[in-house]
């Protein structure tokens, strides 16, 4: 058996697709199948796009993450006491989130929106923890890569399956089958041991709120400190605004639900888990540095085959021509997001002290989440003032600062596998 085979078939590389599977499901349906939905009850392109909004819980998290850290839930344990309990309360609220209407009454949509996403935040809060305390030093790179492929495979629920379901089934009924793919996280969460790392808890709420900022200033210092969260904060924003209201863009530009399904979704299947899994591997020998440059030039460019889909505009008969290109830039996509996100996910968990991995991981991933919950809320608004070609065109723009940053935060020379980086 091949050594890099070897080191994929492991039970911690397996853990890591059951978290990565768990933590992605919950995110799609926000990003994909809530739109979907509202699109497809007459909800206006404006309303959608602000519907953003209702992800602050992924950006505002480490507020509560000391909490995470410092208080066990009984018998399971901190990291899997916390995620058992987020789990169920995903199954429940996707399950009713169906049942509402949001052409007669957005409200309620609203409200237990961003009631699935606190559950959905929190859980990631928990199972970063997980991962981070499970991974040791030099699995960090592939063990990430697997998370973050499983993450993407889990997008094919609520971006493909139920949509091609809603074609025939209720829409209540598509959510509680959506509801139901988180059951076999929650199967994994009873079988598996609570990590050893984790069996020291803060003594205090002080010490579990204070220490994390403390170690992470003291040991980048402040400036080295501030250069990596610009870092974090810009590394995928123009990606994250590329794609946030693409299922309401292939809409526009004339695809059905079932073409999103079973082509769109399905055309980004395999170049996300070859990215994946090569970013992992590639990780292993060019350092996570150098994957950060390689990777993200990669995630850059493939935002401007969106730009080229806008260019050739809608199509008022879809045929084999039309579905090959959506094919096309979908797959170059799914493939630059899949190295970039593998790569830039084993940065902030090597930045990341073994000693506060709750509380900095939430820190480090909610600023990440920024630009998908705040700037992404100007997506619709940007669409309907610029046209949907020339704000590819600015998503792409505002890919390039992230990218000058890497000069600072992780030097092509300097071969690295933990700490921050160089600032």
């Amino acid at each position: 058996m091949p050594d890099w085979l070897k080191v994929l078939l492991t039970r911690k590389m397996l853990i890591c697709i059951f978290t990565g599977f768990s933590s992605g499901l919950p995110l799609y349906l926000l990003l994909n199948l809530l739109p979907a939905w509202m699109r497809s009850e007459g909800v206006d392109l404006r309303t959608i796009g602000f519907f953003a909004l209702i992800q602050f819980p992924y950006t505002w998290k480490f507020l509560w993450s000391p909490l995470l850290d410092r208080f066990s839930v009984p018998i399971l344990g901190r990291r899997r006491g916390w995620t058992l309990l987020m789990q169920i309360g995903l199954l429940l609220t996707i399950g009713m989130l169906g049942g509402l209407s949001p052409s007669t009454s957005i409200a309620p949509v609203l409200w237990m929106s961003a009631l699935l996403a606190f559950f959905s935040a929190t859980q990631d809060i928990a199972l970063d923890a997980y991962r981070r305390e499970l991974l040791a030093e030099t699995e960090l790179g592939l063990g990430n890569a697997v998370h973050v492929n499983a993450y993407r495979v889990a997008g094919l629920v609520p971006g493909s399956l139920s949509l091609i379901l809603a074609d025939v089934l209720p829409w209540a009924t598509v959510f509680w089958i959506t509801a139901a793919f988180m059951i076999p996280g929650m199967i994994m969460i009873l079988r598996v041991r609570e990590p050893q790392a984790s069996r020291v808890a803060p003594k205090n709420l002080r010490e579990a709120v204070v220490e994390p900022f403390h170690e992470f200033i003291n040991r980048a210092g402040l400036k080295g400190a501030l250069l990596v969260l610009a870092f974090i904060f810009l590394y995928k924003l123009g990606d994250s605004l590329c794609t946030a209201l693409a299922t309401p863009f292939y809409l526009d530009m004339g695809f059905s639900k079932t073409d999103i399904g079973l082509i769109a979704k399905h055309a980004g299947l395999w170049p996300a888990v070859i990215g994946a899994l090569l970013g992992g591997l590639w990780m292993v020998r060019l350092g996570i540095n150098r994957a950060l440059w390689l990777f993200g030039v990669v995630q850059m460019v493939s935002i401007l085959g969106f730009a080229w889909l806008a260019w050739l505009g809608p199509q008022d008969a879809i045929g084999g021509e039309q579905r090959v290109a959506l094919a096309t830039v979908i797959g170059i996509e799914a493939l630059g997001v899949g190295l970039g996100t593998a790569a830039f996910v084993a940065y902030i968990a090597r930045t990341t002290h073994p000693a506060y991995t709750a509380t900095q991981f939430a820190l480090f991933t909610s600023l990440a989440a920024v630009p998908r919950t705040f700037i992404n809320a100007s997506a619709g608004w940007l669409v309907e003032s610029l046209g949907w070609f020339d704000f590819f065109l600015l998503c792409f723009a505002l890919a390039v600062p992230g990218m000058l940053l890497l000069a600072r935060v992780a030097p092509w020379k300097e071969y690295s596998t933990r700490g921050t980086g160089s600032a």
